[in-house]
């Protein structure tokens, strides 16, 4: 796996890709292109033919470089790093970051490729990726890119943590126009394999990307809160914002009993009103809420529960349910 760093010398890792899925990718992409090289190059001659040499020859180079070079150049740009053959493989091209490529990333891994690729018959790009440990080619290095696997078999997943309940809701007023994408890919790959990190170092990160996070949106973090938890919290009401963008109030009602170990999502505490199912894993009375989006167990009064959630930020209060790993600070 990975070579992602962190700028605390963290490896999250992504999964680079291998060089035979890579070679597939290519070749399906070299098909396509170059049919549609040949298909334009004869409409062109059919309809040029009156041409003479030199003005014939010109629109040859011109059909070379827009077929050849703009098109996949176009392709990556607008697709975020899939071509077809990348979408057919399950690859894609993403920064050294891990964050989604842009046009100018796609203008030097085009341009090296007429070199790597089109001239060398792909020989000079295997061989550079054969010798790269992360198995970049030329234009990779250059462009900074790396090409990953982004289909990853479902017993090797990594799920994001949910937030503990006493943050469900608070931060439903929260601005997140401003996050950019690339802190988004950062905090969620940072809360997968936060469990797998040493504690102090976990920590450290988890107060970054707070604070990266805070100052997107303008809002200073919260007090008493690990950071850990907040970043759960946010990416946890982002989701649910875009649940019910694409599914409406019911989507979002309906998703909410069935968020991993029982866990209330944003908009259905405190606002929606009860939600069915929201105890099956988490040991929640259906409907027992509380003020502020606190699940309440049943038999537990709402105000022990707010003043036990106080007391011990990340634990799970009056619950059976052990505290989420991740959250609490460094010993």
């Amino acid at each position: 796996m990975s070579a992602l760093v962190t700028g605390d010398a963290v490896v999250l890792g992504l999964q680079p890709a291998k060089l035979p899925s890579r070679a597939l990718a290519l070749v399906i992409d070299l098909i396509v292109v170059w049919t549609a090289f040949l298909l334009v190059s004869i409409g062109l001659a059919v309809a040029t033919d009156s041409l003479d040499e030199a003005a014939a020859t010109a629109v040859s180079i011109a059909t070379f470089l827009l077929v050849l070079v703009g098109a996949p150049i176009a392709v990556e740009t607008l697709s975020h790093g899939r071509s077809l053959g990348k979408l057919a493989c399950g690859l894609r091209v993403v920064r050294d970051d891990g964050g989604p490529i842009r046009f100018r990333h796609a203008l030097v891994r085009g341009a090296m490729g007429v070199v790597e690729i089109l001239m060398s018959f792909g020989v000079i790009a295997c061989i550079a990726s054969l010798v790269s440990a992360r198995g970049r080619r030329i234009g990779d290095v250059f462009a900074g890119t790396l090409v990953v696997r982004e289909r990853v078999p479902a017993g090797r997943g990594m799920v994001v943590p949910p937030p503990p309940p006493w943050l469900v809701g608070r931060f439903a007023e929260l601005d997140l126009s401003g996050v950019p994408d690339d802190l988004w890919l950062a905090i969620r790959q940072y809360l997968t394999r936060m469990r797998q990190l040493d504690r102090a170092v976990s920590w450290s990160m988890a107060e970054r990307l707070a604070g990266d996070m805070a100052a997107c949106t303008g809002a200073p973090l919260p007090e008493r809160v690990p950071p850990a938890a907040y970043l759960a919290a946010v990416v946890n009401e982002r989701q649910a914002r875009d649940a019910r963008k694409a599914f409406g109030v019911a989507g979002a009602k309906a998703g909410a009993g069935g968020g991993p170990q029982g866990w209330v999502t944003p908009g259905a505490a405190g606002r929606e009103g009860p939600v069915p199912g929201a105890g099956v894993a988490g040991g929640v009375a259906p409907g027992a809420v509380g003020a502020g989006g606190v699940a309440v167990p049943s038999g537990v009064a709402p105000s022990a529960v707010a003043a036990e959630a106080e007391a011990v930020p990340g634990a799970v209060p009056g619950t059976e349910t052990p505290p989420v790993t991740g959250f609490a600070p460094p010993a």
